[in-house]
């Protein structure tokens, strides 16, 4: 209730309220400083979000560029608005760059995000009540395959594989039986927690004696896979390829669909499902800022994701030796950019996570294996990709697992790790792997623009 005693809603032709002299100016500058803050904090912190990267300084310039504030529906030369001539040639050049880059004959720019993505390939190759193999949330999926997500909107049942909870994949044998007994239309590979290549060519022979269409999720993947340091799915059973655009590939958060195909009804089907189906205007500044980083992926790429590999096996190593348990130590720990600790010695996947970020280590809780409450899980998930992108190395892994040490089985201040670990940040500010990171104007957690008077 409201404090008059009314439900608090207001009626049509309510009067409008009025601020107090200075009152939304006030409101601005807070907007400002807490954005400020938050960026002085991961200036002064170790990022280790997996899912998480730095956009390069062209790319950002194209997010609050004019082209923001305009909407191009449909497909360049076949717009629903005038004024676009530019929007055509600069998304020609984006679907161009993404067919060369994933060496594949289609292109979607069109999702906005990777679970929009995902829902547009749900439109085009299922229907509702169509039952569709996946992976469970405690073993590695992203939650759009859940029935609170994605699937859920559209209506598909999930069929589980069963998992190798020792080599953190799907386990062959006994998923081949499964997928024999069900028979599903599609077969979705790709994890939120990925640390190994998916098993297709081993399941691919499966998929196709039971009709099944393999559909791949590389959402945290998607640069490794450009790079050639993980797999190549349109190469290994898969027809279509979805992904967020913002992790591994460090591009804005947009969305991309690809595949290699001949069948002209599955292009039509694949950019129905784009537009009209789950998007209106596609954010043509995200879409620019994708065309860019896609560039500069193609001149940069290989390094990167070479060493994103490189550092997050190094950190698995490295905290491996000071104790922790991180999965898959017998395989290498990952062969991507991402670790998973088990961390129920330490107290547990939501206070250590907690504890970590009081200690200028950015983290997140996970489901592990095992695991049956997201809220309270009994892991962490570790990811190199920005790290990496502002130029740490196998050393810096091994001094961010000491400060690790400290905090979690040293018991060292949280405030003390914090300075060490502000003081190793202090050396990495400066992007690498893109054009402009050295212009003398430019720092990645800057903002512009004034406050208002």
């Amino acid at each position: 209730m409201a404090p008059d005693g009314s439900s608090g809603n207001r009626g049509v032709g309510a009067s409008f309220p009025t601020p107090a002299p200075g009152e939304m100016a006030d409101a601005v500058r807070r907007i400002r400083g807490l954005a400020r803050t938050h960026s002085a904090r991961f200036e002064r912190s170790i990022p280790l979000i997996a899912s998480e990267n730095l956009l390069s300084p062209y790319a950002k310039e194209l997010l609050v560029s004019d082209l923001h504030s305009r909407y191009a529906e449909g497909l360049p030369g076949a717009r629903y608005y005038e004024g676009n001539e530019q929007v055509d040639q600069i998304e020609t050049l984006c679907l161009d760059l993404a067919r060369r880059l994933f060496r594949c004959s289609f292109a979607d720019v069109r999702p906005i995000s990777g679970t929009v993505a995902n829902l547009a390939v749900l439109k085009a190759l299922t229907e509702p009540n169509d039952l569709v193999g996946t992976s469970r949330l405690a073993d590695g999926a992203h939650i759009s395959s859940a029935g609170f997500g994605a699937f859920g909107l559209r209506g598909v049942k999930p069929v589980y594989y069963a998992w190798d909870e020792e080599r953190m994949t799907i386990d062959v044998p006994r998923t081949r039986e499964i997928l024999r007994a069900v028979k599903p239309k599609t077969c979705l590979f790709g994890l939120s927690l990925f640390l190994f290549p998916m098993p297709i060519d081993e399941l691919r022979p499966t998929l196709e004696e039971i009709g099944a269409r393999g559909w791949y999720d590389a959402a945290h993947v998607l640069g490794l896979i450009a790079g050639g340091e993980f797999q190549d799915p349109l190469r290994e059973g898969c027809s279509v390829m979805s992904a967020s655009t913002h992790k591994t590939l460090p591009g804005p958060q947009h969305g991309i669909l690809l595949a290699e195909t001949d069948d002209a009804e599955l292009r039509k089907r694949l950019e129905s499902g784009a537009f009209p189906g789950v998007t209106s205007n596609h954010h043509l500044h995200a879409m620019a800022a994708l065309a860019v980083s896609l560039a500069e992926f193609l001149e940069f790429g290989r390094e990167y994701a070479r060493r994103t590999v490189e550092n997050a096996r190094a950190l698995g190593q490295a905290l491996h030796d000071k104790g922790f348990d991180v999965l898959a130590a017998p395989l290498g720990f990952t062969r991507s950019h991402t670790i998973a600790v088990r961390v129920a010695r330490e107290g547990g996947g939501e206070a250590v996570a907690r504890r970590l970020a009081d200690a200028g280590i950015i983290a997140n809780k996970n489901l592990l294996p095992g695991d049956s409450s997201p809220r309270h899980p009994g892991g962490i998930r570790l990811g190199s990709p920005e790290v990496t992108r502002v130029g740490m190395g196998v050393r810096e892994m091994g001094r961010i697992a000491e400060l690790f040490d400290d905090l979690l089985h040293r018991n060292r201040p949280p405030e003390e790790v914090r300075a060490a670990a502000a003081e190793l940040k202090a050396g990495f500010t400066t992007l690498r792997y893109c054009f402009g990171a050295g212009e003398a104007a430019y720092r990645y957690y800057d903002l512009v623009g004034r406050d208002p008077a």
